[in-house]
């Protein structure tokens, strides 16, 4: 299997497969690919099913098989970037819902829960993520530009909420409130920031598509009261 990554902005991972090989995706991800590629839907088990509708993301999975040696083509659904993680057993990484791009090689993925209900739902990143564990190569879609950082043990990163895209399962992650009336009234940074600790990698994304929404929603006209 080999791949690329192209398009800058607006980009689309090109994945080669051989005859034989294969690679995963949610139902809907699949751009292009050639002839000799052909699909299977699963939704692989209610549980694995719910789980992923827990996250907000398809049922059902797609799996694109090659007959023959030919691409297949995924594109990003909002501007930003696709980074490629490969996982091994024992260093999985826990993934922001929706940034699931597609998979290649033997990934699990299941529901984490990153902490306490009242701050998670709040805290910008969400209640529900999830964790990709096993041996291969995930696509992840980036809201903006991708920044990594690693993270030594002992040493944390504060982070707005909404900026972490996914990052070691080895890495803690905590939604913690801003202290001080003056700061949460008059700082601009809302109520809550996102404390990731290490050790291990956080991948940060610079245009989070909530806060964009925000942004754009401000310019639309509304209808008068």
């Amino acid at each position: 299997m080999r791949y690329v990554i192209e398009g800058e902005n607006l980009p689309v991972v090109k994945v080669s497969l051989e005859a034989g090989e294969s690679v995963q995706c949610e139902a809907g991800a699949m751009a292009w690919m050639d002839n000799e590629i052909e699909m299977q839907t699963q939704a692989g088990g209610l549980g694995k099913m719910f789980g992923r509708m827990l996250t907000k993301e398809n049922a059902f999975m797609n799996t694109y098989y090659a007959n023959r040696p030919g691409e297949i083509a995924f594109a990003s659904k909002f501007p930003g970037s696709i980074r490629a993680v490969q996982v091994t057993p024992g260093n999985g990484i826990i993934v922001q819902k929706g940034a699931f791009l597609a998979s290649v090689g033997d990934i699990d993925s299941e529901v984490y829960i990153q902490q306490k209900l009242g701050r998670g739902f709040f805290g910008g990143e969400g209640f529900l993520m999830r964790r990709y564990t096993g041996n291969g190569i995930i696509f992840l879609e980036i809201d903006g530009s991708a920044h990594e950082y690693e993270i030594p043990a002992g040493d944390c990163k504060i982070v707005d909420t909404g900026y972490v895209a996914a990052m070691s399962e080895s890495c803690r992650m905590e939604v913690k409130t801003i202290k001080g009336v003056t700061n949460v009234l008059f700082g601009g940074e809302g109520l809550f920031n996102t404390v990731v600790y290490g050790p291990g990698k956080v991948i940060m994304q610079s245009m989070p598509i909530a806060s964009t929404a925000m942004q754009l929603y401000a310019y639309m006209p509304h209808p008068s009261n």
